[in-house]
């Protein structure tokens, strides 16, 4: 039972640090590029290099995982993620840095799928349930966190320190699991080809639709380098579904996706996680550039969501095991929504306590219940021997949701910024080619040098796209807890992760 433990706190800091490294940059962008000179574009790819390999590689390490064993996977990915952190803390140029997110990347999707399989293969029953709740606490709270993370160690330190932070952790992983974590895969797999065609399509599908995603508020979504990045995703997803039903191996089989729970948990975890990044993303810029918070208090306003996660996900996991996951999924993804809405009626001059604590509160608590539950139903509805499958592919859904997230939630702010924000407004050609200029930079127009009577514009516009934008949120959380509770099934799976014919995608 000790090392049971043990093996839970070693994934548990690998997740960590892993989805930590998403968001405790977001607050050292500013600083990189004074010291480096990385620009607009490099610092969106200080970020984006992390989050694409990430995106597209998780089926494949997912598949590996189950193959080759999924502790060996584990140890290598913090082997590759501790170098690869400490390259990019001691980066002497804007190319290194990318590179080096580059690399964190791609050890990082080599060992995220492997610290869900791993508490599949070593907990059972509501045993099981209560660790995967503590994994979900940790993921949610890391992320949160971040932000905050980010900068105290920047005031306290440097921007360098974001990424040496992520070193003793992986120690402290590597040797946990060196001497806690014990070894499991599937058997059948080792006798298997391994399928590395189906392999290269799913990558180039998930990869091109990230980089489409990220890009495509940024560059246009008719820019030639985003159509052709979509263009591609689609063919690749055409043939990876023709190679996966015709060969003998599939990496993927796609009979898992008529199994009812599976699927319908993998569409909640795109709502959810979309809402999540989406709606946060725009909430600590709001904060920062509209109501006058410094980056730290934007950081800290966020801690309560993390406290709820840390306190109510094991027992929301607990909870899903008992009386089944469909309530506590549909609950939550039902409270989030109203969270976002809360906090869509913020405005210039109110106070945190009044106006923002009800609102992340609300979002956390509904948070804390949705994950737990949810992860657990995406990994246990498939049979045990493709838990390492089933968690790549959940936790592709997560990452894309994010992009998907920011990507959507971020153009609606922007397309209704420049909608409100009319050049008529203006009453001489400085003032117009203020307000030009604040169009093209919608989340950061305050930051620029305008006229007063300008910025009263602008703040109207920004306050106006912020209020739609978490609208738009909220909308998806609805969307997410109807599927939830439309999508999952009243009857649990057997061991095995088998429902009966009732309950496959079919018999809805």
């Amino acid at each position: 039972m000790r090392r049971k433990r043990w093996t839970l706190v070693a994934v548990t800091l690998a997740l960590g640090i892993t989805i930590l490294d998403e968001t405790v940059v977001f607050l050292a962008l500013p600083a990189i590029d004074r010291d480096l000179g990385v620009g607009l574009a490099g610092q969106q790819w200080v970020v984006n290099g992390y989050l694409l390999p990430l995106a597209a590689l998780l089926l494949l390490t997912g598949s590996l995982a189950d193959r080759y064993g999924r502790r060996r996977l584990f140890i290598l990915g913090l082997v590759g993620f501790g170098l690869a952190s400490l390259a990019a803390g001691l980066a002497p140029s804007a190319g290194f840095l990318i590179v080096a997110r580059v690399v964190q990347g791609v050890f990082a999707a080599l060992l995220m799928p492997s610290t869900l399989s791993l508490l599949v293969a070593t907990f059972r029953g509501e045993e099981r349930a209560g660790a995967i709740g503590a994994w979900a606490a940790w993921s949610g709270a890391a992320a949160a966190i971040g932000p905050l993370v980010g900068g105290v160690l920047i005031s306290a330190a440097s921007w360098r320190w974001v990424f040496f932070l992520s070193l003793p952790v992986v120690a402290v992983a590597i040797g946990l699991a060196l001497w806690a974590v014990e070894e499991s895969r599937e058997e059948q797999a080792r006798t298997d080809r391994l399928d590395v065609l189906g392999a290269l399509w799913a990558t180039l599908a998930v990869g091109g639709a990230a980089y489409a995603v990220v890009q495509g508020p940024e560059a246009g979504w008719t820019a030639p380098a985003v159509l052709g990045a979509a263009a591609a995703a689609l063919l690749a997803l055409a043939a990876f579904l023709v190679r996966e039903r015709r060969t003998e191996s599939p990496m993927l089989p796609l009979d898992l996706f008529r199994i009812r729970n599976f699927s319908a948990a993998n569409a909640a975890t795109l709502a959810l996680y979309a809402v999540f990044n989406g709606n946060f993303f725009l909430l600590t810029i709001y904060l920062q550039t509209t109501l006058d918070y410094t980056a730290l208090a934007a950081g800290a306003a966020t801690l309560p969501l993390t406290l709820l996660m840390l306190l109510l996900s094991s027992r929301a996991g607990r909870l899903g095991e008992r009386i089944g996951p469909r309530l506590p999924m549909a609950g939550g993804q039902l409270l989030a929504a109203a969270g976002v809405l809360l906090l869509s009626f913020l405005q210039p001059g109110d106070g945190y306590w009044l106006n923002v604590f009800p609102g992340v509160l609300v979002f956390g608590a509904g948070l804390a219940l949705t994950v737990a539950p949810l992860t657990d139903t995406a990994v246990s509805a498939v049979p045990e021997s493709r838990s390492g499958l089933a968690s790549g592919v959940n936790n592709a859904a997560a990452r894309l949701a994010a992009l998907i997230g920011v990507a959507v939630i971020g153009l609606a702010f922007a397309l209704v910024f420049r909608g409100v924000l009319d050049t008529g407004a203006a009453t001489t050609p400085e003032q117009a080619a203020s307000i030009e200029r604040a169009q093209e930079r919608p989340t950061s127009a305050l930051d620029l040098s305008l006229e007063p009577e300008i910025r009263g514009e602008v703040r109207t516009a920004s306050v106006e796209a912020y209020r739609i934008g978490m609208w738009a949120g909220s909308g998806i959380g609805l969307l997410g807890a109807l599927i939830a509770l439309e999508g999952v099934s009243r009857k649990r799976a057997d061991k095995h992760g088998q429902v009966s014919g009732g309950d496959r995608v079919s018999g809805w």
